[in-house]
């Protein structure tokens, strides 16, 4: 059989009928709709996220069978319901009115092939493997990881010089966002703090110029509105640059003074979330910060003052008064003050709380221990920032699973 001619489709706003509801027809709604088609399936049962495709006005639902004629009108067709003969005749039909028609039960019986597809930068990458998609697939995802990592240049054209704040994740270099990790591969500039996924730096080519940011807890730091000076120079000087963060840049990470400092010099900035190590870390530990039937409510407080500090903004006694669960972070120097002003508050003293230390990188570690006793475990165990605590009956949760 001859090679298929690989083409890009415009299906803005053009007709595409998928006939069959199920997981395979939901897999390929997602790419048709991203491409802007006026789709409708036809399916007398359908997947509770293609019903919910549908609820939304994302597309039109014909809750039935296939029947001749469903065709006019489209320009392109999937079909893939779970009987050969439906496929066969939705095939038969489009071949008949020069439809060009994706078959997922026998794919050489189409006239058209579903490429792997992948996502860069602008960039859509499409595969063909010769009719072996778990080749395609795999390929597929080697380049379009390439290109995120920049071993591969996508670039078609100079990056603008600006700022990106980018929410490195709690730690482990893998829990970068994919955007984030493209535009780590585009900076001229980063602007790292300790808390970042520090393992990505040795992936940056030798010409982009890296500055420690590190603020270290009752140690050396810089100050903030130096960071903000460098931010902008460097980047009124034209050059992109990344400033990589731990974990989110707008929880506690002074994100926004950085966007405002920008804003304020006329220099573009692009913000990209992150994952929060406020649930990341105690995930990684088996804490859930929330569970059915145990926790309504995460509150994630700053511990950096303490609860008697006149600059603390916190209300230490209604935060006593919760039943769910209290995720404090930049807390260990002061679990103490903290666990008693929570037992002044209405906590029982014997409230479950977990200490997760370095969270989800190779010294993770972690200690389990209650609101009376978690300040001495904190100093038998030799904990230090940076920590995540969590207060509340989820951290008294336990789990033998094991894992891979």
């Amino acid at each position: 059989m001859p090679d298929p001619y690989l083409a890009g489709l415009d299906l803005a706003g053009r007709r595409v009928v998928v006939v069959g509801g199920g997981t395979v027809a939901q897999r390929r709604l997602t790419g048709l709709l991203a491409a802007g088609a006026d789709v409708e399936v036809v399916a007398p049962d359908v997947t509770p996220a293609v019903e919910g495709m549908a609820t939304a006005r994302e597309l039109r639902w014909t809750a039935r069978g296939y029947a001749d004629g469903d065709l006019d009108g489209a320009w392109y067709v999937v079909t893939c319901t779970d009987s050969s003969e439906v496929n066969a005749a939705v095939g038969a039909a489009a071949e008949r009115d020069r439809i060009f028609c994706v078959r997922a039960d026998d794919a050489p019986a189409g006239t058209a092939v579903t490429p792997a597809v992948g996502h860069h930068d602008g960039l859509t990458v499409g595969v063909l493997a010769g009719r072996h998609p778990r080749r395609s697939a795999a390929v597929r995802t080697a380049l379009v990881e390439a290109l995120h990592a920049g071993l591969v240049d996508g670039a078609a054209e100079p990056v603008t010089p600006g700022v990106a704040l980018v929410g490195g994740g709690p730690g482990d270099p893998e829990l970068i966002t994919v955007r984030g990790r493209r535009l780590l591969a585009r900076a001229d500039v980063v602007i790292t703090d300790r808390l970042g996924p520090r393992d990505l730096l040795d992936q940056l080519g030798p010409h982009v110029e890296v500055i420690d940011a590190s603020k270290i807890p009752y140690g050396r730091a810089m100050n903030q509105a130096r960071i903000n000076e460098l931010l902008v120079e460097h980047a009124r000087a034209g050059r992109f640059v990344v400033r990589l963060k731990g974990g989110d840049p707008y929880v506690f990470g002074r994100g926004f003074e950085e966007v405002l400092a920008c804003a304020e010099a006329g220099v573009p900035v692009t913000v990209v979330p992150g994952v929060t190590s406020a649930f990341a870390a105690p995930a990684v530990a088996d804490v859930p910060v929330s569970h059915r039937g145990v926790a309504h409510e995460i509150v994630v407080v700053s511990g950096h003052v303490g609860p008697d500090d006149p600059r603390s903004l916190v209300d230490w006694p209604a935060l006593g008064r919760l039943r769910g669960t209290i995720v404090l972070l930049m807390a260990v120097e002061r679990i103490g003050a903290f666990a008693t002003a929570l037992i002044d508050g209405g906590r029982p003293a014997d409230t479950p709380v977990a200490v997760v230390q370095d969270g989800t990188m190779r010294i993770q570690r972690s200690i389990r221990a209650t609101l009376v006793t978690v300040a001495e475990a904190v100093r038998e165990h030799g904990i230090s920032p940076p920590a995540v605590v969590v207060v509340g009956p989820v951290a008294g949760l336990v789990t033998d699973r094991v894992t891979g």
